[in-house]
């Protein structure tokens, strides 16, 4: 989230990377810039501190600059379900030493912008990406938690990990559901917990209270990184292991 995560990332992702032996690190990053959208020098400076993939969401569209690096880098997916031409591609398969990993991005619709539908539109990615990439990573980006849910039970067997993410809340529901699916409803947030979701206490509040749009400002204190640390199986594609971790970063 902001500034704030970029620089939580950078002090926690080295120690995780190194503590838990990681092969591939991914990270949502649809609030890297100013908690809106993406630019060139905050996927740089994440790529710095440790992550090597970037999912994203219904912020990745908010700078400018930013929706060109979904056609130009390799390393970015959206979410699948935009309809249209939309840029950049829904999942990539990302090479990790000897194995070959299928990254997908989807977006719910409860509470949402209406998009094409989630379920129906992962069926497609997986007809896609076919037999021959049995571990796959999926970053379910979504307000309701009935709707992730409802996916890592839909996808079960079917790929490896159902990551929610977006409200930047994590939950203790890290598990692997009965065909080997490993899933958690949300990763939560890298960036300020003295905050709003990552957003300054008295701003945010002050919406609540007026209902008037205001100028949001990312928060800066109390940071710390949240994470889902996993283990598949590159054989079969099942989760090993699936665990959150939170890491608190000394200011």
């Amino acid at each position: 989230m902001g500034r704030s995560g970029r620089r939580a990332a950078a002090a926690a992702l080295p120690r995780i990377r190194d503590e838990h032996g990681i092969d591939l690190v991914i990270a949502n990053v649809e609030n890297a810039a100013g908690g809106f959208g993406v630019t060139e020098k905050a996927l740089s400076e994440l790529e710095r501190a440790g992550v090597d993939f970037f999912t994203s969401g219904n912020h990745i569209w908010d700078k400018r600059e930013g929706i060109p690096l979904l056609e130009e880098r390799l390393n970015i997916v959206r979410p699948a379900n935009y309809p249209g031409n939309a840029p950049g591609r829904g999942f990539r398969v990302w090479r990790v030493k000897d194995t070959s990993i299928a990254i997908i991005n989807i977006q719910g619709r409860v509470f949402m912008p209406p998009i094409d539908c989630a379920f129906k539109t992962m069926d497609r990615c997986l007809e896609q990406i076919g037999n021959s990439c049995p571990a796959r990573i999926v970053d379910i980006h979504a307000e309701a938690t009935s709707e992730k849910v409802a996916m890592g039970w839909y996808l079960d067997g079917r790929v490896s990990l159902v990551l929610g993410t977006h409200t930047h809340v994590p939950t203790r529901d890290a598990a692997i559901l009965p065909r080997g699916t490993g899933y958690v409803t949300d990763v939560g947030m890298t960036g300020s917990y003295d905050s709003v979701l990552g957003v300054t206490k008295n701003i945010a509040i002050q919406r609540f209270l007026d209902m008037r749009p205001v100028r949001f400002e990312i928060a800066g204190k109390d940071l710390r990184c949240d994470a889902i640390v996993a283990e598949i199986d590159d054989s079969t594609g099942r989760a090993r292991s699936i665990e959150h971790i939170q890491v608190r970063v000394e200011e």
